[in-house]
C-alpha cells in the first residue's frame, strides 16, 4: 500500500498498514527537535503524509484601500490582511499578543457591504496549484488545499463577533449580505482546489468554546449550515471523491450532526480537554472519520512520554483496526512541549499495530 493509499484508507475506514504522524511545531520547539535529529537521537522516519497546495492568489492591491475604515489610526507595525482585517501588535511585554480591528464594525447599510473591497479570487490562475498537486502526487503524498476560516470566522473578523451575533439574532439584512458575499468567495476557492485535483479540502470555523458551543444550534442551522453545505457541494460537484476535513476547536458535540448533514467527512481536532473521543466516536464513528485527539493543552505539554504513548494507543484502539482516526496533536505544538513528548508521539504512531 502506498503512503497516499494508506492515508486515504484510514479516512475511508478500510484498514491500514501503519499510522502516519501528522503534526506542526512552533519555531522554537522545531529548533529543539531539529537539534535532537542532528544529534542522532531519533533513528526512525519522521516524514508526515501530506503536502499543502497553495491557495489561489487574489488580485493585488495596496493596503491603503482599507485606510478609510480605520480613520482613527492604527498602531505602528499593524498588519492588514487581504480581507482588510487589521491586527495591531501588542505591548513590548507581550509582543505575541495582538488586537484585531474590524473594518465593518460601524457599518449600518447594505450599500456599505456592497461597496467593500473584498478580495477577488475569480481571475487568479490555478497553474501553481496544479503544478504542486502533480509534484506531490508524483512523490506519493496526499495533497491538501487549506481554506480555514471559511465563512463564520471570516465574517466576524470583518464585522466583529458581537455585532454579527446581534445582526443574526435580529435578522438584520447586513448579516445575510455579508455571509452571502463571504460564501460566494469560499465557493470560488473550493472549486479551484477541487479542479486542481487535491485529495483533501481542509475547511472550518471555530464554533465551540472550552465548555459550550459558541451560538445556539438554531442560529447555526439558519445562518451557517446551509452556506457551509453550499461550499462543500460546490467542491464535490467537481470531484465527488474529494475528502472534506472540517476544523473547529472547543466543545462542539451538539454541532456534529449539523456538520454531518452539511457533508463533512473528517472532523478535527476533537480536543480531549473539551470532548471525550470515545463518546464522540460512539456518536458519529459510522458517519465520520477523525483527525487529532491528542491534547495540546494537557498531555503533550504536561504529560510524560508514557502518558503520550498511552493516549495515542487508547484512541487508536477506540477507532479500531479499520481506521477512522488520524491520531495527531490537536493544535500547533508550543515551546512548552518537551521534545521527549514529541518523540513519544512519533514512536507511538510507528509502534501501534
Amino acid at each position: 500500500m502506498t503512503r497516499r493509499d494508506n492515508y486515504l484508507s484510514i479516512i475511508h475506514r478500510n484498514g491500514y498498514e501503519y499510522m502516519p504522524a501528522d503534526f506542526s511545531m512552533s519555531p522554537a520547539l522545531n529548533e529543539k527537535f531539529q537539534n535532537w535529529v542532528d544529534a542522532g537521537k531519533i533513528d526512525f522516519d519522521i516524514s508526515i503524509a501530506h503536502k499543502l497546495v497553495p491557495d489561489i492568489i487574489p488580485a493585488e492591491r495596496e493596503q491603503s484601500v482599507f485606510s478609510k475604515y480605520y480613520d482613527y489610526g492604527l498602531r505602528p507595525g499593524t498588519d492588514i490582511d487581504i480581507w482588510g482585517v487589521a491586527r495591531e501588535p501588542g505591548s513590548a511585554e507581550s509582543m505575541h499578543m495582538m488586537r484585531m480591528r474590524h473594518p465593518m464594525k460601524d457599518f449600518d447599510s447594505l450599500e456599505q457591504i456592497a461597496a467593500y473591497p473584498f478580495p477577488d479570487f475569480s481571475k487568479s490562475s490555478r497553474a501553481e496549484q496544479e503544478k504542486s498537486v502533480y509534484a506531490a502526487k508524483y512523490d506519493d503524498f496526499i495533497t491538501m488545499g487549506k481554506m480555514p476560516m471559511t465563512i463564520w470566522e471570516t465574517s466576524w473578523y470583518l464585522r466583529g463577533m458581537e455585532n454579527l451575533m446581534v445582526d443574526m439574532m435580529s435578522d438584520d439584512p447586513i448579516a445575510e449580505a455579508l455571509f452571502n458575499r463571504v460564501t460566494e468567495i469560499a465557493v470560488i476557492r473550493a472549486k479551484a482546489f477541487a479542479m486542481s485535483g487535491v485529495d483533501i479540502l481542509f475547511i472550518g470555523d471555530d464554533i465551540g468554546m472550552q465548555r459550550s458551543i459558541m451560538m445556539k444550534e438554531s442560529l447555526y442551522s439558519d445562518w451557517l449550515k446551509p452556506r457551509l453545505k453550499e461550499v462543500i457541494n460546490a467542491a464535490k460537484a467537481i470531484n465527488p471523491d474529494i475528502v472534506v476535513i472540517y476544523h473547529s476547536c472547543g466543545f462542539i458535540t451538539p454541532m456534529i450532526p449539523h456538520l454531518v448533514e452539511a457533508g463533512i467527512d473528517v472532523l478535527n481536532p476533537i480536543q480531549p480537554e473539551c470532548m471525550d473521543f470515545g463518546e464522540i466516536y460512539d456518536l458519529s464513528g459510522k458517519q465520520l472519520s477523525f483527525h487529532g485527539t491528542i491534547g495540546t493543552q494537557s498531555v503533550m505539554p504536561f504529560g510524560t512520554p508514557d502518558e503520550v504513548r498511552n493516549a495515542v494507543f487508547k484512541n487508536l484502539d477506540i477507532a479500531g483496526e479499520m481506521g477512522g482516526l488520524l491520531v495527531a496533536p490537536t493544535h500547533l505544538l508550543e515551546p512548552d512541549v518537551p521534545v521527549e513528548n514529541v518523540v513519544a508521539y512519533l514512536k507511538a504512531c510507528i509502534d501501534y499495530k
